[in-house]
């Protein structure tokens, strides 16, 4: 259902809201003035427009991972160092895919972004042109990844985008392809070790542990942080590879913020290999834009 309060207003884009009608909510707030909204309220069945959360916070409490206030966006653009003694990575998921919209499990296989994720990663793109010079991006060598990577890019002054496998989601085995509704009778086997507390248990048909996630990808961000001391540093990646950064960063506390689509964290990396969480998971920049608030993965069934 959609639903405003008085005062609000909007201009809904029509396909979407076709495409969308049976399964999707959309959150969007402060979005201009198109239209006066009456004191009543409009109504279309199956979408409910919310505003987003500006900020989700994450609080640490180990010795060697803590949460540092939130900058302001804009910045001084002339500026790319930071301390000499840390690296700044601005880590961001890539934008939604139609499997994303339909809860399919991706894992490795190469889905390209939808439209709606186009949109995303356009506006995750202004958002970042408008903050301190970054120096560089790295991106998964996934389409998903890789397209998102590329419009931040032409946004931020055609950098270089650096691909790196090391950066991708998952690998899920047998449970790629499939929906996570279908998963459980399909491919019982794989579908409980998907679901396992075990992070040793890997998933059968090739597919990854946690533990091996966790390896490979934060041995990946160390070699980044290393290579850019005293840069900033963008990293397009995917929701499972993003949250093993996070345990990472805090071991203590698991994130209990859904990575979304496009949605940025920042992690600090010292020369001492500290890790400390700046900001995680905030999708402020998609105010103005499409959200797919049912969009699949982000947490622990990110895939």
């Amino acid at each position: 259902m959609i639903s405003f309060r008085y005062g609000e207003s909007l201009k809904p884009d029509i396909h979407l809201l076709l495409r969308h009608s049976q399964t999707s909510n959309f959150c969007c707030s402060k979005l201009s003035p198109i239209a006066a909204i009456s004191k009543h309220t409009l109504r279309i069945p199956a979408l409910r427009f919310n505003s987003i959360p500006s900020l989700l916070h994450i609080s640490m409490a180990d010795s060697t991972s803590r949460v540092i206030s939130q900058p302001e966006c804009g910045g001084d653009a002339k500026s790319e160092n930071v301390s000499p003694s840390f690296t700044e990575i601005i880590v961001i998921r890539h934008g939604e895919t139609e499997w994303n919209a339909d809860g399919r499990i991706q894992g490795h296989l190469d889905v390209e972004l939808n439209d709606i994720g186009r949109q995303q990663a356009t506006a995750v793109a202004a958002r970042l042109s408008k903050e301190p010079r970054i120096s560089v991006i790295y991106s998964s060598d996934l389409k998903r990844a890789h397209e998102t990577a590329e419009i931040i890019a032409r946004s931020c002054g055609d950098l270089e985008v650096i691909k790196d496998p090391d950066l991708r989601e998952r690998h899920l085995g047998d449970l790629q392809g499939i929906s996570l509704r279908e998963a459980a009778k399909s491919q019982p086997l794989a579908y409980k070790a998907f679901l396992s507390d075990r992070n040793d248990q890997v998933i059968p048909g090739g597919g990854e542990s946690l533990d091996q996630l966790y390896q490979r990808c934060t041995s990946c961000l160390q070699r980044i942080a290393k290579n850019h001391r005293g840069k900033r540093v963008i990293v397009v990646s995917h929701g499972g590879a993003i949250r093993a950064l996070h345990m990472r960063a805090s071991p203590h506390r698991r994130s209990k913020s859904k990575i979304w689509n496009t949605s940025v964290g920042i992690l600090h990396l010292s020369d001492k290999d500290e890790w400390t969480v700046k900001l995680w998971a905030d999708v402020s920049h998609l105010n103005k834009t499409e959200f797919l608030n049912s969009g699949f993965g982000g947490d622990k069934t990110s895939g």
